[in-house]
């Protein structure tokens, strides 16, 4: 643990520039963008010699393109060594650098330069490059970064895969020759590989079942037990996959979520309810096994089904209630861990009564679209008063008739 302190302690000499030196600037830009820079200089340093833009290795330059001749005729001089240019305006005391196409590996301390006749350079300014390379995932996916290190050290040195913290830390993640290192990120213990090729001059790094919160800034740097040089900057960004569900009390809800079945297919599954601070907890998982009454492991009202060979786990909630609302995860459930496969937002309303007049029965049965109600007759009884409707009076008026008739019938006539 003393190593990685030491590291952490280091850190904030470079994270901030990303480096150790003094600089007069620091351009911060994206793969794929292009660099301008402008360097003024004076008549009595420079204007006469030729100038140069250089890559800084420690304290040597190295010209990536310059000139060849003195400015000290042309209003401008122009020289182009593959996608850097160099311009020279001596009538402005300037010199205009563009790099196009940046790329993750440009990172690094550049400066303008000049010559004199000794052929040593004389430094007009310097910048630190970061050059970030943007990375978009979703969660449960894998993330692969190589970064080739060949003309930053040597196949002995260090490497180091760090996330960077607030302004000053980069927290290590995972590190060659020193595996405890891990415990420095438990967020992302067991889920980082850190392979370096000497061969190729290559470290590669790998990271499994991505979550939200593996979003950040990650950084490739190299160390030979002091101040870490950095390789190249990793912009991460990591999205959940969403879906919503509405349903209405005492139905049922089923919900499916996809996974890569050929990495996921052997782990087994969850669903949790997500609680304060983002905490899930399972309610029915896949370990325990469906008895032979049962086609899937169910707890309560919950029954979780995973089809291995396609890659679908499916949950049924029964009889859902309003309390059952909220946010819920399909999830991995590996060693007693939670990773998000999906994240579900489950709605329940409650099942709104109509109006009903006392005596009545409280439902009433729907009409087809585009009906007309058929003509109904009852009688309804209110407090003291009998509300007769047509059909009911006219059977009343019928029945009446025909027992008076009968009674008619029956009547002898007078001897």
């Amino acid at each position: 643990m003393a190593v990685e302190l030491r590291v952490l302690l280091l850190l904030p000499l470079w994270v901030p520039g990303l480096h150790a030196q003094t600089t007069d600037a620091v351009e911060r830009l994206s793969e794929g963008s292009t660099l301008y820079i402008h360097c003024p200089y004076t008549a009595d340093t420079g204007y006469l010699q030729p100038k140069a833009w250089c890559r800084l290795r420690g304290d040597r330059c190295e010209p990536l393109v310059g000139m060849t001749v003195s400015s000290q005729y042309p209003s401008v001089t122009r020289a182009t060594m593959g996608k850097v240019t160099i311009e020279d305006y001596p009538l402005n005391h300037t010199v205009s650098i563009t790099m196009v196409n940046l790329q993750a590996e440009d990172s690094g301390i550049y400066s303008c330069a000049y010559r004199n006749s000794s052929n040593i350079y004389y430094q007009l300014k310097t910048i630190s490059l970061i050059v970030l390379k943007e990375l978009h995932r979703y969660e449960l996916d894998s993330l692969s970064v190589q970064c080739p290190y060949s003309t930053h050290g040597y196949g002995t040195d260090t490497k180091t895969w760090c996330r960077t913290q607030g302004q000053t830390e980069c927290n290590v993640v995972a590190r060659t020759g020193y595996p405890s290192a891990r415990r420095n990120s438990k967020d992302l213990e067991g889920r980082t590989l850190i392979w370096d090729d000497t061969w190729q001059r290559t470290v590669t790094i790998t990271m499994q079942k991505l979550q939200a919160q593996d979003t950040g800034l990650y950084w490739c740097a190299l160390s030979r037990g002091g101040p870490l040089t950095p390789i190249m900057g990793v912009k991460l960004s990591v999205s959940k996959r969403l879906q919503q569900y509405t349903a209405k009390e005492s139905g049922n809800v089923s919900v499916q979520c996809q996974y890569s079945a050929q990495r996921y297919g052997a782990l087994n599954k969850a669903w949790c309810k997500e609680g304060a601070q983002q905490a899930c907890t399972a309610m029915v998982n896949t370990i325990s096994k469906p008895s032979r009454y049962l086609r899937a492991p169910r707890k309560g009202r919950v029954t979780i089904q995973d089809d291995s060979q396609r890659g679908i786990v499916t949950i049924t909630m029964e009889d859902v209630q309003a309390p059952d609302s909220g946010v819920y995860w399909c999830a991995l459930y590996e060693q007693l861990h939670l990773f998000r496969m999906a994240e579900v937002t489950l709605s329940i309303s409650k099942v709104s009564a109509g109006p009903t007049l006392p005596g009545s029965a409280g439902t009433t049965p729907s009409t087809p679209s585009g009906d007309s109600p058929a003509p109904r007759f009852q009688i309804i009884l209110w407090p003291g008063v009998a509300i007769v409707t047509s059909k009911t009076l006219a059977i009343v008026i019928l029945v009446f008739l025909v027992r008076r008739r009968k009674r008619n019938s029956t009547v002898k006539a007078p001897r």
